[in-house]
This record gives C-alpha cells, sequence and structure tokens, in this order.
C-alpha cells in the first residue's frame, strides 16, 4: 500500500469533483422524474396506444446490470494496487456499455419497422395494440392523431442513452490514465466516480424498463 497523502489542494478539487457529480446525478434524476411523471398524466388524458415493447429491452436491461460487475471489479483492483486487473475491468465495462448501446438501436429498429416512430400516428402502426381513448372515439377513427405514448418512449430512451454516452466517455477518459498508471491504491477517486456513475446509469434504466414495462 502506498503512504502518499493528497494535500489539501488536491483534497478540495477531489471534494469539488465528488459534489458536481452528486448534483449532476441528482438533476438527471430530477429530469426523469418529471418526464415520467409527465407520462402519466398524458397517458391518463386518453388518445393512447399500449403496444408491446422489443424483447431487445430485456436484453439491453440483462447486459448493462452485467456491466456493473467488471466495473466494481475495477474498484477492487486499484484498492489492492493490481493496476492489470483495472484495465481489464473497463475494457469489459466498456465493452458491455458499447453492447448496450447497440442493444438499445436494435429495439427502436424494431419499434420503427412495426410503424412506431417518434412523431408517427396511431394509423401508422402495424402491429397489435390497445387504445385507451379520450372518449367515445373508436381507434380507426382516432387513426389521424400522432402516437404519444411512442414519442415518450423515444424520448426517455434516447436521453437516457444520451446520459450513457457521458458515462461510456468518463470510462474511456478513467481507462486511458489507468492505462498510462495514472491511478493509485492511495488515489483512485476518478475510478470511483466513474464507477458511482455507471451503478446509478444502470439502476436508472432497471427503473425506466419496469416503468415503461408496467406504465403503458
Amino acid at each position: 500500500m502506498s503512504n502518499i497523502q493528497l494535500s489539501e489542494e488536491e483534497l478540495r478539487r477531489l471534494s469539488t469533483r465528488k459534489t458536481l457529480l452528486w448534483f449532476g446525478i441528482i438533476s438527471i434524476i430530477m429530469l426523469f422524474a418529471g418526464l415520467t411523471s409527465a407520462y402519466i398524466v398524458r397517458q391518463s388524458e386518453g388518445k393512447w396506444a399500449q403496444f408491446e415493447l422489443p424483447n431487445m429491452f430485456i436484453v439491453s436491461t440483462i447486459i448493462i446490470l452485467l456491466s456493473s460487475i467488471p466495473m466494481q471489479w475495477s474498484v477492487s483492483a486499484i484498492k489492492k494496487g493490481r493496476a492489470d486487473n483495472l484495465v481489464k475491468g473497463l475494457i469489459i465495462t466498456f465493452l458491455f456499455g458499447t453492447a448496450f448501446v447497440f442493444t438499445q438501436y436494435l429495439a427502436w429498429s424494431e419499434l420503427f419497422g412495426q410503424g412506431i416512430a417518434f412523431s408517427s400516428r396511431l394509423s401508422d402502426i402495424k402491429v397489435d395494440y390497445t387504445y385507451v381513448p379520450a372518449g367515445q372515439e373508436t381507434a380507426e377513427q382516432a387513426g389521424g392523431i400522432g402516437n404519444v405514448s411512442a414519442s415518450f418512449l423515444y424520448a426517455i430512451t434516447a436521453l437516457h442513452i444520451l446520459h450513457l454516452a457521458g458515462g461510456i466517455l468518463a470510462l474511456f477518459v478513467v481507462l486511458s490514465r489507468s492505462v498510462r498508471k495514472k491511478y493509485t491504491s492511495a488515489e483512485f477517486s476518478g475510478v470511483s466516480m466513474c464507477a458511482t456513475y455507471w451503478h446509478f446509469l444502470g439502476i436508472l434504466w432497471v427503473y425506466l424498463f419496469f416503468f415503461l414495462f408496467f406504465v403503458r
């Protein structure tokens, strides 16, 4: 174990970075809380299509949950001074992250092929769905209106991908520094904060997946 001590200035910078990280996480939570609340309110107003989610979203969920294992392994490795395992864990996490993005793309492609796009109409849907009316109108009568439920689905999943892209970028920076042996068992705050954000993104997606699965 290294006996290197951080200076007061370094400790101050570290505290600032941690504060910014948690401020960012809280802001993201508020953003998605607002989006899912708006989803529920709009759904209750009717003129809403309920359709099945692609199975690729299930695959995405499994992938992002699994990605937390090598990420946490990386933290444990550098705590023990194992820089080689740190790099391996980060590479595996990076691969899981890109696989998650790819499966999300496949899910969107499947939806698009079913006529369910961000700016589509109910009449464009090519698969079975349940129509929730606002009054006495039928699905056929409401076919010309926009598919609002699809718009919400794309907005929520795309915003998560956008924040995950930030996580992948942070992961790449930490990986680059790890290859150059910038982290030690005494100072690995960059790895730890990256792991915190990555685990948060995984938990956030699990929440969004179950929300979209059960609140249709």
